[in-house]
């Protein structure tokens, strides 16, 4: 078992590291981008040299490798909370402050709109193209695709020309959205599972123990640690005593049912604020940025590589083809709607920038979390129907709208 974990994790690492060579040296696209062209072309050169016979013992062993890798648990067990640490420690909690309101409304009530919006036009489009998806399914897709993903939109982000309260916007809204995401999914699938012991009583017990439970995680964990640093003046301890905090709520969250992004996204704040100001050293603060900024660059690399590998593994048809393009025009129309609607009624209380509107829409981007989640979906007549569908939305939102979002954002005030 070991021996075959560190042979999956040599291959992805070399794979993520020759595509990274290929895109810097001659491609010259953002890096997400980047590897994603590249996996999803190599990809469809696997597939397609084995449709004609060739290379079929190369792909087969990439299809096993994927398959053992196990896209879901790897992304929401293992990849995501040190991603969302690392996210969350570069936010400055008064920018966070300042735009709360259109932060928490975004990743609440849009997403509950969007999930919405989505769940009853592909429930509409399945008919038109002839498939069977009970609303149901269809609202499960819908909670699974419409919150922005963090991973994906951080690292966009940054080669994209915003301004700092945009930016805060659209990176408070993708750290915390999640959450709400994960906890309507599970609901759906709770009511999928067992329609009769589905009520408000369980949802409202979910939110608690997911998005309470989660967040009072991380405040005590985060909280703990930050009185640890504060007896220590060791950059090299600190690292640890950070990876140990994203490690071990990662861990407790799985026993108790909270929700690990949510927990890790708290301990990040509170580190990457009152740790770094009161309990550090600037050479502690510079050492720290450096180590976790690496550390996310990697995964991120590893995590778009396996994005676009994954395209091996899916079963498409003429019918779940033509059903995922047309999910991308749904999922972009309800993306538009939960964001120009919450703030359309927030103007009557705060200033937007004019094109707030625009750039929140078309940087809502989708990436890992959306898939890992889509691989959560029971088996089903309708399972690989939404799992095409999300990966044509994924690709779409990450290659199209991650090329265009500098474009997009053009030139623009606060």
């Amino acid at each position: 078992m070991t021996k075959d974990l560190f042979n999956l994790i040599a291959i992805l690492t070399s794979t993520a590291a020759a595509f990274a060579f290929l895109n810097q040296r001659y491609i010259k696209l953002p890096m997400a981008v980047g590897l994603m062209a590249l996996s999803v072309a190599f990809s469809l050169i696997l597939l397609l040299l084995n449709n004609f016979g060739l290379g079929h013992e190369f792909a087969e062993a990439t299809v096993k490798m994927l398959h053992e890798i196990n896209f879901s648990t790897t992304v929401m067990q293992g990849m995501l909370c040190f991603l969302l640490f690392a996210g969350a420690l570069h936010v400055e909690i008064e920018d966070l402050k300042a735009e709360r309101l259109p932060i928490a409304v975004l990743a609440t009530v849009g997403v509950a709109l969007s999930t919405a919006i989505v769940g009853f036009l592909i429930y509409g489009v399945g008919l038109v193209v002839g498939l069977d998806i009970p609303l149901a399914y269809a609202l499960l897709f819908g909670s699974l695709i419409s919150p922005t993903d963090p991973v994906a939109v951080l690292s966009i982000l940054k080669s994209a020309n915003v301004s700092r309260s945009i930016e805060i916007k659209i990176t408070g809204e993708s750290l915390f959205n999640d959450g709400a995401g994960i906890v309507i999914f599970l609901a759906i699938l709770g009511y999928i599972a067992a329609p009769a012991h589905a009520d408000a009583g369980m949802i409202t017990k979910l939110v608690l123990t997911e998005v309470v439970g989660g967040i009072m995680m991380g405040l005590a964990a985060g909280y703990g640690v930050f009185l640890l640093l504060r007896k220590v003046d060791d950059y090299r301890v600190e690292i640890l005593m950070t990876l140990a905090l994203v490690t071990g709520l990662n861990a407790l969250s799985t026993v108790f049912h909270t929700s690990g992004p949510l927990a890790v996204v708290v301990a990040g704040l509170l580190i990457g604020n009152h740790g770094k100001k009161l309990a550090m050293s600037d050479i502690s603060i510079q050492r720290l940025e450096d180590f976790w900024e690496l550390l996310d660059e990697l995964i991120n690399a590893m995590l778009f590589v396996l994005i676009g590998l994954e395209l091996m593994v899916l079963t498409f048809s003429g019918i779940s083809l033509l059903f995922g393009f047309a999910a991308i025009p749904v999922v972009l129309l309800a993306r538009w709607v939960s964001v120009a609607v919450p703030i359309t009624l927030m103007q009557r209380f705060r200033d937007f920038s004019p094109r707030v509107r625009r750039i929140l829409w078309w940087g809502g981007l989708r990436g890992g979390v959306s898939v890992a989640l889509a691989l959560q979906i029971p088996t089903s007549p309708q399972r690989d129907a939404l799992l095409v569908a999300t990966y044509c939305v994924v690709v779409f939102s990450i290659l199209v709208q991650g090329l265009t979002i500098k474009r997009m954002a053009g030139s623009q005030g606060a």
